[in-house]
């Protein structure tokens, strides 16, 4: 074999090598959903692109969420099946490596699968940024955006848009970037809505083992007060 070649096959080996290790590792820093959120999730109607907690009532507008980076799809479950119950059919959307930035035009099918039923969209952390540049880019039937721990960038820019936008942020979220933060809130609309949870932190709105760097939660109904948050926000807000 001439030595171009050999070269070539070593540089295309230690390609794979590289992909394939990093994408072991990021298998070992994903955050599984508690227990209690794994048999939730059971309930849900699971696809290989997303978790679906279904509602009877048709006249209410659909939820499609984008998980937090290196977050299971699962570990939003309880506060997702309480949206549910409340008559709002909830998408959580499932990632590749459990990273939107991967897939952040995923929610298109279930909008091609309900082309008359309006959406809100939602995302936690790295979720959020990319749900807003969803929305900024499939505006037909968008009823609403709410953010928890987290905030759209310029790609994403709200600040235009009729719909209305919630932000959820935590108390003792040490993971936000509150600069970033602060910042991002020139991409929103002047009436969105910012709400804090106190007590809470960054790994508290999902169900999920402790997030390196993240504050520690003082309160144990973060999920719960979650659900009645967005149910009110969509509620009240919501047309």
């Amino acid at each position: 074999m001439k030595k171009w070649k050999k070269f070539l096959l070593a540089i295309m080996v230690a390609i794979v090598l590289v992909i394939f290790g990093g994408i072991i590792y990021l298998k070992t820093q994903s955050h599984a959903p508690t227990e209690n959120a794994q048999q939730i999730a059971k309930k849900a109607e699971s696809s290989s692109d997303w978790l679906y907690f279904p509602s009877n009532d048709k006249t209410k507008p659909m939820i499609l969420f984008y998980p937090g980076a290196l977050v299971d799809s699962g570990s939003y479950s309880p506060w997702a099946e309480k949206i549910s119950e409340a008559g709002y059919p909830v998408y959580i959307v499932k990632m590749p490596l459990d990273l939107a930035l991967l897939a952040p035009n995923r929610g298109s099918q279930i909008l091609t699968d309900h082309p008359d039923r309006p959406y809100v969209i939602g995302g936690h952390s790295l979720g959020g940024v990319m749900a807003s540049r969803f929305a900024e880019e499939h505006p037909k039937k968008l009823a609403g955006v709410f953010f928890l721990a987290s905030y759209p960038d310029e790609k994403g820019s709200l600040k235009d848009t009729k719909v209305p936008v919630l932000s959820l942020t935590a108390g003792n979220d040490h993971v936000l970037n509150s600069e970033a933060y602060q910042k991002a809130k020139q991409y929103l609309p002047i009436e969105t809505e910012y709400q804090e949870i106190r007590g809470g932190n960054h790994a508290g709105f999902g169900s999920y083992d402790m997030q390196k760097g993240d504050g520690k939660s003082t309160i144990t109904d973060q999920n719960k007060q979650v659900a009645e948050r967005l149910v009110e926000w969509l509620e009240t807000e919501v047309k």
